[in-house]
């Protein structure tokens, strides 16, 4: 299939009568991990809207079978949408997938998709009979064509996306993103009166964060993921409170709604594209690594390379008496499926490069293949559960790396 194909796909399925639900799988979707259920996590409020029926907390675990056609990959299977809620008959239990989609033989279920960004496009046939048409990502230029239309998607349970195309859903779209944050979204009242004439600079994010989650008392890892949370229910209080006013009073033209969606992805791929390497450097000055002698951000390495980190500097990189054992390079990217190739000629001195990444998991053979380029990935302690078994204790901390970047000097 043809890079068009994407394109084309997502204009099939972008009329008023489907509801796009868009996430990265996680080794617990997919296959990776071997878990006894597989099939992707779907939120219950996206199932429930779809399926009324599986809303029924007096039968234990209501089902519903369906047509699913994943596009991408030419296949066709009837699966089933479960609300497994044994938390209302004994259990503890209470979240609603979709499975039944045949083993690894299917690409939601294939290890290697895990990372993979997902579009399920929910829509009924002419009997009123609800359909889904699936494309997942074959690698990252199909996800960056997606994010285009779509914004950043970014890992995790809480980074998945609506994507509905009639005014009223577009609307509810911001009401679905805020409903799963609470403890840092920003009422109206709450907002400096700046915000609501110019958006916030990242940095600006990042210090809001700071402020409403010090955490300081928390190791590196568990104060990234707090934070990072935060910062993007801080974000998105922002984007209802200034973008809103505007879709209810409506467009006069094409050409205005056209402008104000184009601002609204753009500032969230800015967001995306910032948050991890700020909040990183955030850390890392806490931690007492002094920038300039510990640390350097967003250096040249080499002539037109710029790594997000080198250790213990741009200077030491650069000269050349300084010994290739004592210098560390740090990439940082939010998800790591196919952009960890990105890092490899980043630093040319530095034999093993270190990937810091939020990723919910990779295959036995994606780990074994960076591996093999000599990539050593840094996970937050608090995500090393959703990477296989055989994976984890090759893993390496943030809370590690930093302890080793110390010894550096030593």
């Amino acid at each position: 299939m043809s890079l068009t194909d994407v394109r084309d796909w997502m204009n099939e399925f972008s009329d008023r009568d489907f509801i796009w639900y868009l996430k990265r799988l996680a080794g617990n979707d997919t296959l990776a991990n071997q878990t006894h259920q597989a099939g992707p996590y779907i939120p219950k409020q996206v199932l429930f809207h779809i399926f009324p029926q599986l809303n029924n907390p007096q039968i234990k675990n209501p089902e519903i079978r369906f047509d699913c056609y994943i596009d991408s990959h030419s296949d066709c299977r009837r699966v089933r949408a479960i609300w497994y809620n044994n938390k209302y008959h004994g259990g503890t239990r209470n979240e609603t997938r979709v499975t039944r989609f045949g083993g690894a033989s299917s690409a939601l279920l294939d290890p290697e998709s895990t990372g993979a960004l997902a579009v399920f496009a929910f829509g009924s046939n002419d009997n009123q009979e609800t359909k889904c048409h699936v494309w997942v990502s074959r690698h990252g230029t199909e996800e960056d064509i997606i994010e285009e239309r779509v914004g950043p998607v970014e890992p995790g349970r809480s980074g998945w996306r609506v994507w509905p195309t009639d005014q009223f859903a577009r609307s509810n779209l911001f009401e679905s993103t805020i409903r799963a944050r609470s403890s840092c979204h920003l009422s109206f009242s709450e907002l400096p009166d700046e915000w609501l004439t110019v958006f916030p600079a990242p940095i600006e994010l990042i210090q809001k964060s700071l402020e409403l989650r010090p955490a300081r008392s928390l190791c590196p890892d568990d104060r990234l993921v707090k934070r990072r949370q935060c910062e993007a229910e801080i974000f998105y209080s922002i984007e209802k409170a200034t973008a809103m006013p505007l879709i209810k009073r409506g467009f006069e033209s094409l050409e205005d709604f056209v402008s104000l969606a184009q601002t609204i992805l753009q500032r969230r791929k800015a967001r995306a594209g910032r948050s991890l390497e700020l909040h990183t450097k955030e850390i890392l000055l806490e931690e007492n690594i002094q920038e300039g002698t510990q640390f350097s951000f967003q250096p040249e390495s080499d002539p037109g390379k710029r790594p997000d980190f080198l250790f213990p500097s741009e200077v030491a990189y650069k000269d050349r008496s300084f010994p290739d054992r004592k210098l560390r390079m740090l990439a940082v990217k939010t998800t790591c499926r196919d952009r960890w190739r990105q890092i490899l000629n980043e630093a040319d001195r530095i034999s093993e490069k270190h990937l810091l990444t939020l990723q919910h998991g990779v295959s036995e053979k994606q780990f074994r293949e960076m591996r093999e380029a000599n990539v050593k990935l840094v996970v937050p302690e608090p995500l090393k559960k959703h990477f296989p078994s055989s994976v984890q204790p090759h893993l390496q901390s943030l809370e590690s790396f930093i302890t080793d970047v110390r010894l550096l000097s030593v």
